[in-house]
């Protein structure tokens, strides 16, 4: 089946000329760069490319010169025949309004996809949807060049932490063999994504980390990220994320739950886990979604009734679903 998905998806693309590329809300380096990817594939086949997507670039993606060729805003419909969403359990997802009369191509790699669009390829296995991307030069007959590779191993690195979560697998492993072989450079890119911190966000990752709290069980994390805090350090909540991480890291937790209260009084929670701890189930739970070990969710209410409410929860659902094991 997916072998001929991708064979459709080819079709697609070759029968289309003016092609917009978007992706989900609050993107991270798995969907600018395999926008980007996206990007020169289309270039290659002389297709006429937009690349919009509705946030902002997070830190430290957007101080990089490639990501000049992303529009931040609202596809212009006019002259496009082809729209490819990547990441979006739904069109809402990616924040663009006014292509809902447009063919879409769906590529993801969440489970938790509504097939919406003409072509849908979901594939939960894959470790990224960079991964997913670089299957698609073969059927497309595209050359991958260094920047191609560069652009496919980045994507590929970001969403699985740097080879560290649970979604990398050999394939992910056989993959990025073939990308360096093309020309990317494991140090390098590693190097530019990963110590590019600047001053204020150590100092407020500082912040952060001095609420952390245990469960006494010592299993869950929590950490909150307040207004106040956000304001006073210049930066946006979507440049600490990786911040659970380091939480994530402390002997014996199974789940982070990161807090992150928005200007509208609302929560945005991120979970990341690890082992048989399912954040994708919790978030569910509360409407929200994602992957086993990286998924969110929005809340509205008090802060300090919302706190100790949800990590009761998780704590209900954690044991529940070790119980069914």
């Amino acid at each position: 089946m997916s072998q001929k998905i991708k064979i459709e998806i080819a079709r697609k693309i070759a029968a289309s000329q003016s092609i917009a590329v978007t992706s989900h809300l609050r993107p991270d380096g798995d969907s600018i760069y395999t926008s980007l990817a996206l990007g020169e594939i289309l270039d290659q086949l002389g297709k006429k490319v937009q690349i919009v997507i509705h946030d902002q670039i997070p830190f430290p993606f957007k101080e990089f010169p490639e990501v000049e060729r992303i529009r931040i805003g609202q596809i212009e419909p006019e002259g496009v025949d082809l729209v490819i969403l990547l990441e979006c359990a739904d069109v809402s997802r990616s924040g663009q309004t006014g292509i809902d009369h447009l063919p879409k191509i769906n590529i993801d790699h969440h489970y938790s996809n509504s097939p919406y669009a003409e072509i849908n390829w979901i594939d939960p296995g894959a470790s990224a949807v960079g991964e997913m991307v670089y299957e698609l030069l073969e059927p497309l007959q595209v050359r991958l060049t260094r920047r191609l590779a560069e652009f496919l191993y980045s994507a590929i690195f970001c969403d699985t932490g740097s080879f560290q979560f649970s979604n990398t697998t050999a394939k992910t492993f056989a993959v990025c063999h073939q990308l360096v072989e093309a020309g990317a450079n494991p140090n390098l890119i590693a190097d530019k994504i990963l110590n590019n911190n600047t001053p204020s966000k150590i100092k407020l990752m500082g912040r952060i980390l001095s609420t952390l709290k245990l469960n006494p069980a010592g299993n869950i994390a929590a950490l909150a990220l307040l207004q106040k805090d956000l304001k006073e350090s210049g930066l946006e909540q979507v440049d600490m994320e990786d911040i659970t991480t380091i939480a994530r890291s402390i002997k014996g937790v199974e789940i982070v739950i990161f807090f992150k209260e928005m200007p509208s009084g609302e929560f945005r929670v991120s979970l990341r886990s690890k082992g048989e701890a399912n954040s994708a189930l919790i978030a569910e739970h509360y409407g929200g979604g994602g992957h086993k070990h990286a998924a969110g969710f929005t809340v509205i209410g008090d802060f300090e009734k919302l706190y100790p409410e949800i990590i009761a929860t998780v704590e209900s659902l954690l044991s529940a679903s070790t119980e069914k094991l």
